[in-house]
């Protein structure tokens, strides 16, 4: 008998052990605080030739789906010149962010831009104003 009722406090003890309590989930869904500079350094660096934007709005975070979940995104808008220093025609894109950072920045379907509440971005229409940035 006591056999038994060892075995059993070690299974207790095991089965206990096992049933470890769950991590919380990280919040992915962080509002964005830097999320203008964050965007400026992206397209600096993405664009053909990132001088001289003009017409560049932006609208402010907000909560989208994307995929199945949800993330928050900022549409930006603006026409910039190509590696010909031709001006393209005014773009809409997409900035998805992740944990309250830029996960990537992507030409914008006009559903996903239809709604949006663009205000003006002047700072992207200075950024490498007349020079080619480094």
């Amino acid at each position: 008998m006591s056999k038994l009722s060892l075995l059993s406090i070690v299974t207790l003890a095991f089965v206990a052990c096992s049933c470890s309590k769950k991590e919380p989930e990280e919040n992915l869904n962080i509002l964005p605080a830097d999320y203008k500079d964050e965007i400026l350094a992206t397209m600096a660096n993405s664009l053909e030739d990132p001088t001289n934007i003009r017409a560049a709005y932006i609208s402010d975070p907000v909560l989208r789906p994307a995929g199945k979940e949800e993330r928050y995104v900022v549409c930006v808008r603006s026409d910039s010149r190509n590696a010909n220093k031709q001006y393209t025609g005014t773009k809409d894109r997409i900035a998805l962010f992740y944990a309250g950072h830029l996960n990537q920045v992507v030409e914008a379907t006009k559903e996903q831009y239809g709604n949006a509440a663009y205000k003006p971005f002047p700072e992207l229409e200075k950024l490498c104003q007349a020079r080619k940035c480094v």
